[in-house]
């Protein structure tokens, strides 16, 4: 009798959780310059029927590398707040939100502070996520996370450029498939 009971409440528990991913509104925000950070946001908005949005510059970064370099380590080095060209519609409505960018000097890029600023994440679940070339994934999640104190906070992922190798398994360990 103490079995059913017991496996019942695992149940019901477990069930609970599957019906918070299946019925909680999703939004994959993400800023990427070359498109390693869209390929990975994408993989991730399929994988859970997310919504996606993507965090564009009112002026345009550089096309070329060196010269794109350059303006985001000035932008980091002023403290600079990029302008966002574009508004999440309905804001309200999503209970959870993947912030995604690659790392640039160390860390997110300086449009990631002004999207978070933007926006009231009391209440909501946030969970980071960047690409990178070589290093610098830990300092650049844990950004994301100070970036939005008033959220819930899940367990962030780190894609190696578009690499998408490892994320179902992020997503079933943190409870997020579809």
């Amino acid at each position: 009798m103490k079995t059913k009971i017991i496996v019942s409440i695992i149940s019901l528990i477990l069930g609970g959780i599957n019906v918070y991913a299946q019925n909680s509104k999703v939004l994959v925000a993400y800023f990427s310059y070359s498109g390693n950070t869209q390929h990975v946001a994408e993989y991730i908005a399929k994988q859970t029927g997310a919504e996606l949005f993507r965090i564009e510059p009112v002026k345009p970064y550089p096309k070329e590398y060196t010269p794109c370099t350059e303006v985001a380590k000035a932008e980091k080095e002023a403290n600079a707040r990029p302008a966002i060209k574009n508004r999440v519609e309905n804001w309200d409505s999503y209970d959870t939100v993947f912030i995604g960018c690659p790392v640039w000097w160390w860390t997110a890029p300086m449009i990631i502070n002004t999207f978070a600023e933007s926006y009231d994440f009391k209440g909501k679940t946030v969970i980071p996520f960047c690409t990178y070339a070589e290093t610098y994934r830990d300092e650049t999640l844990a950004k994301i996370v100070e970036l939005t104190p008033e959220a819930k906070h899940l367990k962030g992922f780190g894609a190696v450029s578009r690499d998408t190798k490892g994320i179902t398994e992020w997503l079933k360990e943190i409870q997020l498939l579809k």
